[in-house]
């Protein structure tokens, strides 16, 4: 494996390579959801391109920038151990200048759900995106599906700017409890840790009711409200795959979505009926 740190270093190898070019980006704090995503790209792919890369522009000011888990030695590892061809690891004056060109999120999509709470926060991913993938030019780029509404945005970015690079989205993968993996539950206590499980059972509770054939969203909602009373609800939203708003929830085109707080610790997942 090597460890790439420039831009253009890794662009100018790559460029040198043959065949198609598998792309986890990531920010790092590796877990079991980031090494499934690994393991896919390897079996699809005969390159393997991991970027860990704590993006500065996604984080809206008093978030947890500075806070964010960084385990340097260890995620080289996990790449190392997985397989990874080239880990690039740039450091934020390698892929930022100043007065930037950068991209902005629709003025819909990209300012609802998540976008609401975090008005911004999806420019710098998009625009961070797009950077890795002008570095990288992949054949397939992989994320997870608990972060929907950004895998959403990323599609649509390849779409509107005829990007030729497939997206692959990948199931949840969750902790024995059902709790969606994700970097910053190491942020909470063990409280917290067990607070954070009535996202889930109100995820369980809305499967339960349209598997009983309730389709009803503001039925559906309220009950799930109900569930997560303990917890400090930012939204709990339920869309077609397209991201527009329904009345019943439709088989096999429906995202149910939820952000909730446990103690400080801002927490996403989703189902996807």
């Amino acid at each position: 494996m090597r460890v790439v740190n420039s831009p253009l270093a890794l662009q100018k190898l790559l460029e040198e390579e043959q065949g198609s070019i598998g792309f986890v980006p990531t920010m790092g704090a590796l877990h079991l959801g980031h090494r499934t995503l690994i393991s896919a790209a390897k079996n699809a792919n005969d390159i393997v391109v991991v970027s860990i890369f704590v993006n500065p522009t996604q984080f809206l000011e008093g978030e947890d920038l500075d806070a964010y888990p960084r385990k340097e030695e260890a995620d080289k590892k996990v790449c190392e151990l997985s397989g990874v061809d080239y880990l690039f690891y740039p450091t934020v004056a390698s892929m930022y200048g100043t007065d930037e060109v950068s991209l902005n999120a629709p003025n819909i999509r990209g300012y609802i759900m998540e976008g609401t709470s975090r008005p911004g926060h999806f420019s710098g991913v998009l625009t961070v995106v797009n950077k890795l993938f002008n570095i990288v030019n992949p054949t397939r780029a992989y994320f997870g599906k608990k972060d929907a509404q950004q895998v959403m945005l990323i599609e649509a970015m390849v779409t509107n700017l005829f990007m030729n690079v497939e997206i692959v989205a990948m199931d949840t993968v969750r902790e024995k409890d059902g709790l969606a993996m994700s970097s910053r539950n190491a942020y909470m206590n063990e409280q917290e840790r067990t607070e954070a499980l009535y996202i889930v059972k109100s995820l369980r509770v809305a499967t339960q009711m349209v598997m009983k054939g309730a389709l009803d969203i503001a039925k559906i909602k309220d009950e799930m409200l109900h569930v997560l009373k303990p917890l400090e609800v930012v939204y709990v939203t339920i869309v077609n795959r397209s991201f527009e708003p329904i009345d019943k929830v439709e088989i096999g085109n429906t995202i149910i979505l939820i952000e909730a707080i446990s103690g400080t610790t801002r927490l996403l997942d989703n189902i996807w009926i």
